[in-house]
């Protein structure tokens, strides 16, 4: 009798142990499940950043376009939270970077090996990317020699410059 008594009070005990705990595990991945594009509607302060804007964690990118003719062509720096440098539109440039950061995928990435791609030329203009953004190096190279190269560089403007046909 006394055996089934302490199974009878250990399973509640048990059972509060085990809540517990996962509710420690679920408050715990909230904390860490914050997005670089939640990050940079904060400004990039207070209790989602350790360091102040302007710090050395800042992000920042060099930026070289060739042949896109228009005035376009040039290395610009760009400086993200607060938006700057030499680049022609640092805070258009920094936005269309934060709407295209997702937590686990990288913004710079290339174009899936692979996939199928319009057999269109989009001109010569050719870009380099480098620098750290959302903590992350960057070193990517842009062209538009079909579709979906095209598509990778106007998803980014205006870091690239727009190039091509005007709608």
């Amino acid at each position: 009798m006394l055996r089934a008594t302490s199974r009878a009070t250990a399973r509640p005990l048990l059972r509060r142990l085990l809540v517990g705990a996962a509710a420690s595990v679920a408050a715990a991945g909230s904390l860490t499940a914050v997005s670089p594009a939640a990050y940079a509607q904060a400004g990039g302060i207070g209790l989602l950043s350790p360091t102040k804007p302007g710090g050395p964690d800042r992000d920042h990118l060099t930026v070289t376009v060739r042949n896109a003719g228009g005035g376009a062509d040039g290395t610009f720096e760009l400086y993200c939270g607060p938006d700057g440098g030499s680049h022609p539109d640092p805070r258009g440039a920094c936005a269309a970077l934060e709407r295209d950061t997702r937590w686990g995928q990288d913004v710079f990435a290339p174009a899936p090996k692979g996939g199928f791609c319009t057999m269109q030329y989009g001109g010569p203009a050719t870009a380099h990317v480098t620098g750290t953004w959302a903590g992350r190096p960057v070193d990517a190279t842009y062209d538009r020699r079909d579709g979906c190269q095209i598509s990778r560089w106007d998803r980014l403007v205006p870091l690239l410059p727009s190039v091509g046909a005007k709608t």
